[in-house]
């Protein structure tokens, strides 16, 4: 704002400046009506420049201003204060007001209008063609703009502070999203890893109860279950330590991962260790491109939450995993024999009811950009779990890591 009133004094003081000097007094008169525009001109421009460098400066020096009006004051006399130089006499009291708040505005309205009434009693030709009233107009205007000059420094103290304040609002509000982003993506790797298989834990803890307590205890079932709560208990183990491994690494943006055979190997591990049968095809029109190793993160173990659903809860006697290129977008999709969710199993419901893993499913997906579909597929029953990732958020993603 000041810079603009500033462009406004240089416009007054070159359209004024040859009447200035054609009115100036021969020898000395001139020499001095000269130097003051060359000053004022060049004062001008330098703050209207560079104001951000010479503002402080002028805001840490009022004389610099006072001296400014002095300049100004000589060439307003030797133009006449019915020229286009009097309009610079009232950008002096606005930028008073704007620098110096309504104390300098006070001052700097005053000594301006007693300035204007001073040329008005010197200009001869000023006395005979203005009025009272007239007169009185700039020294008037000089009071309003010194006034205007203090409010839009007080509007603009409170819009930075306002803005200050909202700054720290979204500072605070971002480290809080954070804060939450981690939380729910720890609640996310925890329900999808150890809490799963400390479940397993303890219903193999259960059965093996069951079994020593029984009358008719056979010692060779009793071994067997006590060495599946050891494996499940070191499995637990490994998987905390992996978890504690991946938050405190740091993803290789180099390293991709290929889809197919990773899929392949987590659906036989799948049958081996639960005993229902699944398989993973390719589909598609190309296989599964590699995908860079935060991404396969993600849609693996997306896959093994669906393929861990099936065997739960549905009551599915097979599992069959596919993954391919279709279109414009990597899709995989993995699909049970089993009853099938139940009409009222939303994101909402299952929310609210404690059950986080389809719901962490959708965050994994949304997490990498991919769409993500829970329901009947094209099977008349059963569950398929449908992800589509368009290969262009796979570039995004490389190109950002």
């Amino acid at each position: 704002m000041c810079r603009q009133v500033f462009g406004f004094r240089l416009a007054m003081i070159a359209l004024a400046a040859p009447g200035a000097l054609l009115n100036a007094a021969p020898g000395l008169g001139t020499r001095l009506v000269g130097a003051a525009v060359v000053i004022t001109f060049m004062a001008s421009y330098a703050l209207f420049r560079d104001w951000e460098r010479f503002g402080p400066l002028l805001l840490r020096h009022p004389t610099l201003l006072a001296v400014d009006t002095l300049f100004t004051s000589l060439l307003l006399i030797s133009a006449g204060p019915d020229t286009t130089l009097a309009y610079v006499s009232v950008c002096t009291p606005l930028l008073a007001g704007i620098v110096y708040g309504y104390r300098g505005a006070a001052v700097f309205a005053s000594a301006q209008s007693l300035i204007l009434l001073l040329a008005y009693a010197i200009n001869r030709d000023a006395q005979t063609g203005s009025g009272l009233a007239e007169k009185l107009l700039l020294p008037g205007l000089c009071v309003i703009t010194g006034a205007l000059g203090s409010s839009l420094r007080n509007l603009m103290l409170r819009f930075g502070t306002a803005t200050q304040a909202l700054t720290t609002i979204q500072a605070r509000l971002a480290v809080t999203e954070a804060v939450s982003a981690e939380r729910a993506r720890l609640a996310r790797e925890m329900h999808d890893s150890v809490a799963k298989t400390l479940h397993g834990v303890a219903l193999a803890a259960e059965g093996l109860a069951a079994t020593s307590a029984s009358a008719s205890m056979d010692p060779i079932r009793v071994q067997q279950q006590a060495e599946l709560v050891a494996r499940s208990a070191r499995r637990a183990a490994a998987e905390s330590r992996e978890l504690l491994a991946d938050l405190r690494r740091e993803s290789d943006p180099a390293h991709a991962v290929d889809l197919a055979p990773e899929l392949a190997a987590r659906t036989k591990d799948f049958t081996t260790r639960t005993g229902m049968k699944a398989a993973y095809v390719p589909m598609g029109e190309a296989p599964a491109p590699p995908v860079p190793s935060a991404v396969a993160r993600q849609l693996l173990t997306i896959t093994e939450e669906a393929m861990e659903n099936a065997h739960r809860h549905a009551h599915a006697t097979r599992v069959e995993v596919r993954a391919g290129v279709q279109g414009e977008a990597l899709c995989l999709a993995v699909q049970d024999d089993g009853r099938g969710l139940p009409p009222e199993a939303t994101l909402e419901h299952l929310r609210r009811s404690g059950h986080f893993g389809l719901l962490g499913m959708a965050e994994r997906a949304a997490s990498i950009g991919a769409r993500i579909h829970i329901g009947k597929g094209r099977h008349a029953h059963g569950t398929e779990v449908r992800l589509e990732l368009p290969l262009a958020a796979l570039e995004t993603t490389e190109a950002t890591t």
